[in-house]
């Protein structure tokens, strides 16, 4: 669907659901039928991991640099898988950052963006032959507002005040779509009926809550997951809805949008994202920003300082991007996702610094197979061959196999997974030459028959950082020393986030020593 007159391809609001999913080109084992809960479609998985990036932990912007540009993340999706996970840095805009590490191979290429990027970076993304370029239509890249529009005062309603290269920026925007040969559109779906609770409740039964939980049996778990849902929610909502619908409306004039503030399909358009962040906010909130992070084993032996670690802020989101893939899954009951990073040699200008995507993947049956064909059990069930467990591609598998480039010996590769790594995929783990793992451990030492988790213990040659209470904490008589919540506990929890828009984002907690 084009951005202003193509409606055929455009999907009707209100219209999709979960059974509507068509079968994707490339994608693994789509199908109509659904399983345990319903599935992120890939257009919306896809647009959440580029909302998603956009927050990528990253340094303060340097003195003087131009408030005027947006923070940007962008997803480069090849043959339905992802090829690219970017987002701006200090020099390199995301489109910048995507033609830098993929050149020509983005040739043919679907690109998500979490707004619509800059003139600078369109044309070298159509001059590279991207098929696609889709954008969730907020403020721009190059921002509409200022600090006298009223998205920065009031609601009043005033009309945007806008800078000259805002306006120019626009002008050759539409220049540039109007003769290009990619598709330039909206893709955002309405989420399957069900989905927003779905993500919600799972969200809250998390490892990462379960093991908070474990080590804190008076926990208020439900007052922890939705204080910290409901901080998101705000925090997100502001950064991509913009402000009031007539604010959205009097950007999206001035970006050449006039007929998306048509109704119903106006109100559609920011549902659909609304939902979105829902369910961003919930995701995130599953893995709390409270006294826990992932920390080493041994810890307590003082280990040496390593090239492979990350500071908590970049562990956490790359584990919730993980979190985001899982809601992809095809397995009944349990949805696993990973994503893989390696530290490259490449300058920091960018926004995930030295940081290379090397894979990601969710669990799934056989790429090109039909889910229906297959057992669907779990080991409750007496007859082990109608169980899932020889059909099912765990995440980690689908992340090597379909990785975007190899793992070198010479690099530090981060292997980040929602749940911790089972017999079977332990073996390739290290072989592949992976070289820390971050993950929960709930499953830890537990052998259930069809599925084992003894051999992660095993690992030596590895290092594991799991999810647990930050060990530097006293044990003191508080609670609160102890990143507790307890039942009836107020505690007011520590600032964190991004919430300034326009700049580079916030700065990187310390690496974990």
């Amino acid at each position: 669907m084009m951005e202003d007159s193509d409606r055929r391809n455009r999907a009707e609001p209100g219209r999709s659901g979960p059974h509507r999913e068509t079968r994707e080109s490339g994608s693994q084992t789509d199908s109509r039928i659904q399983g345990h809960g319903p599935r992120l479609s890939k257009v919306n998985l896809f647009t959440l991991l580029s909302l998603w990036m956009e927050l990528f932990p990253r340094e303060q912007p340097e003195d003087g640099e131009d408030g005027q540009i947006h923070g940007t993340g962008l997803v480069v999706v090849q043959g339905g898988k992802v090829l690219g996970l970017h987002c701006s840095g200090a020099e390199l805009h995301a489109g910048q950052s995507a033609i830098i590490q993929h050149g020509a191979s983005l040739a043919d290429c679907q690109l998500y963006f979490s707004r619509r990027p800059c003139a600078t970076c369109l044309k070298m993304i159509i001059n590279a032959g991207v098929s696609q370029i889709s954008f969730w239509p907020g403020d721009p890249e190059i921002s509409m507002l200022t600090s006298a529009s009223p998205a920065h005062t009031s609601a009043g309603g005033a009309p945007l005040a806008l800078t000259e290269e805002a306006v120019l920026d626009a002008v050759a925007i539409e220049k540039l779509k109007s003769n290009s040969r990619p598709h330039i559109c909206v893709l955002l779906q309405p989420l399957a009926p069900g989905l927003v609770q779905f993500v919600e409740e799972t969200s809250r039964e998390s490892d990462f809550m379960e093991r908070m939980t474990e080590d804190d049996p008076e926990l208020n778990k439900e007052e922890l997951f939705n204080r910290q849902r409901r901080r998101h929610f705000r925090d997100f909502s502001r950064q991509f809805l913009v402000g009031t619908s007539q604010q959205h409306k009097e950007i999206l004039v001035q970006m050449g949008l006039e007929n998306f503030c048509a109704e119903p399909y106006f109100s559609n358009l920011r549902n659909n994202m609304t939902e979105l962040v829902e369910v961003l906010a919930s995701v995130a909130a599953g893995v709390p920003q409270y006294n826990y992070g992932f920390y080493s084993e041994n810890f307590a032996t003082t280990v040496p300082p390593h090239a492979g670690y990350v500071s908590q802020e970049v562990a956490r989101h790359c584990i919730i991007q993980a979190r985001l893939l899982a809601y992809r899954t095809e397995d009944p009951k349990v949805g696993v996702g990973t994503v893989i990073w390696a530290r490259g040699k490449s300058a920091g200008c960018r926004g995930t610094g030295c940081l290379d995507l090397v894979g990601c993947g969710y669990n799934a049956y056989p790429a090109g197979s039909k889910y229906a064909e297959y057992p669907q059990m779990d080991n409750k069930q007496e007859d082990r061959q109608r169980r899932k467990y020889r059909y099912i591609v765990h995440a980690e598998q689908n992340a090597l196999t379909f990785r975007t480039r190899d793992i070198k010996p010479d690099e530090a590769t981060m292997l980040f997974v929602t749940k911790c790594p089972c017999d079977e995929c332990v073996p390739l783990i290290r072989g592949a030459g992976v070289t820390h793992i971050y993950t929960s451990d709930q499953d830890r030492d537990k052998d259930k028959g069809d599925i084992s988790y003894l051999r992660f213990s095993t690992l030596k040659d590895i290092s594991k950082f799991v999810w647990q209470r930050n060990p530097s904490l006293s044990s003191g008589p508080s609670p609160h020393a102890n990143g507790r919540i307890g039942k009836h506990s107020r505690q007011t929890e520590p600032e964190y986030g991004n919430k300034k828009l326009c700049t580079k984002k916030t700065r990187g907690s310390p690496t974990v020593s």
